[in-house]
């Protein structure tokens, strides 16, 4: 039996003293930089992933969604009882609609149909109005983004928040994200580097960096199959080429958005992840590590990995981790979907144990 001095000096190690957000939008952020210790072992460096599934509304897009929705607040675009609306692939429309219940807001979410049950669930639980919607590309009137625009033009005392092409976006991470990485890290990081969708993130992240280590640190973009950013970073920016897909969802683009234009020339180099890759090292982290994550996420570490392979022993490398398997459980550890996209294969047989729906 553990003596009561005893009791204390365990319970200590767990105890941070922090004072009391203000509601759920005093939460978001400040989370935890995690050491991927497998990774760091043989690659002789630091990788480590910022654990933004620890945010309240579950991803880093919280960030994003605050920053938005208080942007329009400030410019007068919304008051209250007025209506949110958004186009999104799941996770922003997740965290507009924790921050509109929190705010006293109606939330309309315009979709791709392509998006996974679980995201379209719980915007729904949280009380937002979900409008899927044929998955087409950007330069179709009919995408998703384009029809959210017309609906919130449509009604009164409704905002657009445009997290593709609202700079605030980028703006949550040069004032939030960057700021925690920078003094997590205690200024000793040589590389970040992650997906794009909105950009906002990868952008945000990378300009802070940059700055406060007069360019030193290096930003590499990381990119799934079917997207854009990788090539068009490849070539100096001659090439647009979009050909192919990926299991992951909300990144890759088919554009050069506005949160990423002002920095694209920061960015000293890409990664093109593909999807075995991908599956590979999601289901090599739970096992290893105990870590739950989506596909983005996962990409993420398949990029650090990669980074920190090009940069050599020694370094520190950041990633981040976007959300968790949560979301897409139906799918990732699904047999039968796995198979459909032909990635069983990518999974070590000793980790098949995890495939555990049919």
């Amino acid at each position: 039996m553990l003596s009561g001095r005893r009791l204390y000096s365990v319970a200590s190690r767990f105890v941070t003293a922090t004072k009391p957000t203000d509601g759920l939008v005093g939460a978001i952020g400040n989370t935890p930089l995690i050491r991927i210790g497998s990774l760091s072992k043989e690659t002789g460096c630091e990788i480590l992933g910022k654990a933004e599934f620890m945010n309240p509304g579950g991803s880093v897009k919280d960030r994003a969604a605050l920053f938005v929705v208080e942007d329009a607040e400030r410019k007068g675009l919304i008051k209250p009882g007025g209506t949110v609306v958004e186009g999104t692939a799941g996770n922003t429309g997740i965290g507009l609609a924790h921050v509109c219940r929190a705010k006293g807001y109606k939330c309309v979410i315009y979709m791709p149909n392509t998006q996974s049950q679980e995201k379209i669930d719980l915007l729904k639980m949280l009380g937002a109005d979900v409008r899927p919607v044929p998955a087409v590309a950007f330069e179709n009137p009919d995408n998703y983004n384009h029809q959210a625009k017309r609906f919130a033009e449509s009604i009164d005392n409704a905002v657009w928040t445009n997290q593709f092409d609202n700079t605030a976006n980028r703006q949550a991470h040069i004032e939030t994200t960057g700021p925690e990485i920078w003094a997590q890290t205690g200024g000793k990081i040589d590389g970040f580097t992650c997906a794009t969708g909105t950009a906002g993130t990868f952008a945000g992240v990378t300009r802070y960096l940059k700055e406060m280590s007069d360019g030193r640190v290096k930003s590499f973009a990381a990119d799934p199959p079917g997207s854009v950013i990788y090539g068009y970073i490849k070539s100096g920016g001659k090439e647009m080429i979009r050909g192919g897909s990926s299991i992951t969802e909300g990144i890759g683009q088919g554009r050069i958005t506005a949160n990423l234009q002002p920095d694209i020339h920061l960015v000293d180099d890409a990664l093109k992840i593909e999807d075995a890759d991908t599956i590979a090292m999601l289901y090599r982290l739970l096992d290893e590590e105990g870590i739950y994550l989506g596909a983005s996420s996962a990409l993420n570490v398949v990029a650090a990995y990669q980074m920190a392979k090009i940069l050599g022993p020694g370094k520190t490398i950041v990633t981040m981790l976007c959300d968790g398997a949560y979301r897409y459980q139906s799918r990732l550890f699904s047999r039968k979907w796995l198979e459909s996209k032909d990635l069983i294969g990518a999974i070590p047989k000793h980790l098949e144990k995890y495939i555990v729906l049919a």
